[in-house]
């Protein structure tokens, strides 16, 4: 009898130990998750930490213009943007970048979005978001003396969308671009989460994949007090060091000031793909922690040895604060890349390239084995008929220039049809290797030989002293707040890639001819004039 009593009483604390481990485990850290302060910096469950110094630290941010100071350098003695002896407002200026473009914008068939349609859509998405976020002030018993938000029409996000037609993401005499970086730069956060691959990621991270999905790279959606939305992706890497020899591309970080260069190369090359792109300094503490709703981003926040806030992403069960970055103590360089219209407004296309990499550890396309691999490209629809073989090489030229061997998929608006433009998203692995020229990114070219005309004009001029790519490139970076944006030896590997393509061209052209090379736009295009570069030497 006194046996089965123990055996009770054992088994009684044993229910009464799980008990309590669940409630310590489990329930306890909800309910104090719920009544934590909200500007209370969350912690990382394997970031070992006082949790009272996350307060004091916070309340301890420097001025942003002393903070400026810890991440910038300063430039070269070059002038800025339309000053005397300018060559950016020079290489504007030139009749290249003056010639109408072709074919002329005749109607609403001519602009991706309906103006009336888009904005009440629009008012729809602002109405939505006032609503979840006033039952989320309710849910946590927060006031807030804030107004309800209201689109603006003017606001140049808004513009942006508009404005985005057959031609391009933008006019070339557009004010809106300039306006929209400038709002980016300047306007406050009201909510932070992360981008939709790395929600979806959650609910499927392999970690030991060869190509790491979360963590290795971390980009994170900001949307400002006017509504507008960019991809907010942070500083990993100084501006000094290179890529090691030994990284694959696909394990490459992802830099802030590759995102924030391709978009000026882009606009000096006069394609206008790339997506207006700005630096920023962003305080993580008051401008994501603070405003964010989800708490998965909340939990990976920690404060780090040297007392600077950090966050990291997040892979279920994985806690990898080594790939944490970090504020200096709170500011935090990163990049800001204005969103395109949503797919429910405005569908997008998106499709593997025919160049696309392996993405193994020792596997080859067939494009890497066979030099007529183009041959067989050319056969297969849309390759065929339309132009966007020749956009394809157009995307493998600044591919090349900026040295991004990641480009796997391309995006294209569906309303445009097989000639529609193709959108240069995702350009953040460019810019790793200065010393390195990567030649396999130039295989559309080199394995096709066409080129448009448009293209080869712009890029014989920028080969000129007067015009030259890198002056204009780093003149155009003097715009940004995080200037300088690239480091001396990377302006000067665009001149020297710029040579490779143009040396690239002259074999075609003396293997094939001309005619057989160089592509005339399909309207039609007008002669250059006495100033302008031949097409031959």
């Amino acid at each position: 009898m006194p046996g089965l009593r123990r055996d009770r009483l054992l088994t009684l604390l044993l229910l009464g130990a799980l008990l309590s481990a669940d409630l310590y485990f489990h329930l306890w850290p909800q309910v104090r998750r719920q009544l934590r302060p909200r500007g209370h910096p969350r912690g990382c469950p394997c970031a070992r930490r006082a949790p009272s110094a996350a307060p004091a630290r916070a309340a301890a941010s420097p001025a942003p213009r002393a903070a400026a100071r810890n991440f910038s350098r300063a430039g070269p003695g070059t002038e800025p943007h339309g000053g005397r002896g300018s060559k950016l407002q020079a290489l504007f200026a030139h009749p290249l970048y003056r010639v109408p473009e072709e074919p002329p914008l005749l109607g609403p068939e001519d602009s991706l979005l309906a103006s009336q349609e888009a904005l009440r859509y629009y008012r729809r998405k602002v109405a939505r978001w006032n609503r979840r976020h006033k039952m989320y002030q309710e849910q946590l018993n927060l006031t807030s003396p804030d107004a309800p938000l209201q689109l603006r029409p003017d606001a140049s996000w808004v513009q942006f969308h508009l404005g985005i037609s057959r031609h391009g993401l933008y006019s070339r005499s557009s004010p809106v671009v300039r306006q929209l970086l400038q709002d980016m730069r300047r306007t406050p956060t009201i909510s932070a989460d992360y981008s939709q691959d790395e929600k979806a990621l959650l609910g499927a991270c392999d970690c030991t994949q060869i190509v790491k999905p979360s963590g290795v790279h971390l980009k994170l959606v900001l949307r400002f007090s006017d509504f507008g939305k960019a991809m907010f992706k942070p500083m990993r890497q100084q501006r000094d060091e290179e890529t090691p020899a030994d990284f694959f591309y696909f394990i490459d970080f992802q830099r802030h000031n590759a995102e924030i260069a391709a978009f000026h190369l882009d606009r000096i090359l006069d394609f206008r793909r790339v997506p207006p792109t700005v630096g920023r300094l962003i305080n993580v503490t008051k401008e994501i922690l603070e405003v964010t709703k989800n708490e998965i981003l909340q939990s990976v926040f920690f404060v780090s040895p040297a007392s600077n806030v950090c966050f990291f992403a997040k892979c279920p069960y994985m806690c990898k604060t080594e790939y944490a970055v970090c504020g200096n103590p709170h500011l935090l360089e990163g990049s800001l890349s204005a969103f395109l219209p949503s797919l429910n407004l405005a569908p997008r296309l998106s499709v593997p390239t025919p160049w696309i990499r392996s993405y193994s550890l020792a596997g080859k396309e067939e494009w890497e084995v066979n030099p007529l691999y183009c041959d067989t490209v050319k056969q297969i629809y849309p390759y065929n008929s339309s132009s966007r073989l020749l956009n394809i090489i157009d995307m493998a030229i600044f591919d090349f220039l900026i040295g991004n061997m990641d480009r796997h998929h391309y995006e294209m608006f569906t309303k445009f049809g097989d000639d529609g433009f193709l959108i240069h998203l995702d350009n953040a692995r460019g810019f790793g290797r200065h010393s390195q020229d990567e030649l396999s990114i130039l295989s559309p070219l080199s394995q096709c030989c066409r080129i448009k005309k448009k293209t080869l004009l712009h890029l014989q001029l920028l080969a000129q002293a007067d015009y030259r790519l890198s002056d204009v490139m780093r003149e155009s970076l003097l715009e940004d707040e995080l200037s300088p944006v690239l480091t001396e030896p990377h302006l000067l590997a665009l001149d020297r890639r710029l040579r490779i393509i143009l040396q690239t061209v002259q074999g075609c052209v003396e293997a094939h001819g001309e005619q057989s090379v160089i592509a005339s736009d399909p309207a039609g295009e007008s002669a250059p004039d006495p100033g302008q570069p031949h097409l031959t030497r």
